[in-house]
């Protein structure tokens, strides 16, 4: 049986009134066919959880909504739907504003089923090698970013490992608490031309 949770409620009901029948769909679709997924608000935004694991998540900003599966690079039916999309957001599905912007109802039934597949078969997402010279950068730090034009300005010029150490340091967080604090540290620091490790930095 579906489990809801209370915190995802108020998460909806406090989104633009834009996302709030996007969020909801979401929510609905996931339950219809993954009847035992729970729900958790993990990093400020819903998750989906599936015998204790991540299946998928879904988040609202000011102009769009995001949506997608934890292991959908590993995922047949994600990659054929995502082949020709650019990603625009936190997930491949890119940027939400209407239900319609979504995949079909049965695209989505396939993808949620392969997506529990994969956790029943522990399947776990394969990490990025620490070699890689760009990273993804999660929406809700673009968002703390905007706050501060000119950290935004800095951080997208800069050099790849600037950014990946930023980024890096965020995703980690272990609690919502202390990721939070660490975006404000980071926007303070970037608006000022820091690097992440500036006070160990050679004088």
């Amino acid at each position: 049986m579906s489990e809801s949770d209370s915190k995802v409620d108020a998460y909806i009901q406090n989104a633009q009134p834009f996302a709030q029948p996007v969020l909801e769909y979401i929510r609905k679709t996931v339950h219809e066919f993954c009847p035992e997924a729970g729900e958790a608000m993990k990093w400020s935004f819903p998750h989906f959880i599936y015998k204790g694991k991540n299946l998928c998540s879904m988040a609202s900003f000011k102009q769009h909504c995001a949506f997608g599966f934890w292991l959908e690079s590993e995922m047949k039916t994600m990659k054929e739907l995502t082949k020709d999309r650019e990603k625009t957001s936190m997930f491949t599905l890119g940027k939400i504003t209407t239900i319609e912007d979504l995949p079909s109802k049965s695209q989505l039934k396939n993808c949620i089923l392969e997506a529990m597949e994969l956790t029943d078969m522990g399947v776990t997402i394969k990490k990025a090698s620490p070699n890689s010279t760009e990273i993804e950068v999660p929406d809700y730090f673009i968002e703390a970013l905007e706050t501060t034009p000119k950290a935004k300005d800095i951080f997208e010029k800069a050099s790849p490992s600037f950014r990946k150490e930023y980024v890096m340091w965020i995703t980690e967080a272990k609690t919502e608490a202390t990721r939070n604090k660490r975006m404000a540290e980071a926007v303070e620091w970037i608006s000022e031309g820091k690097g992440r490790h500036w006070k160990y930095a050679k004088k």
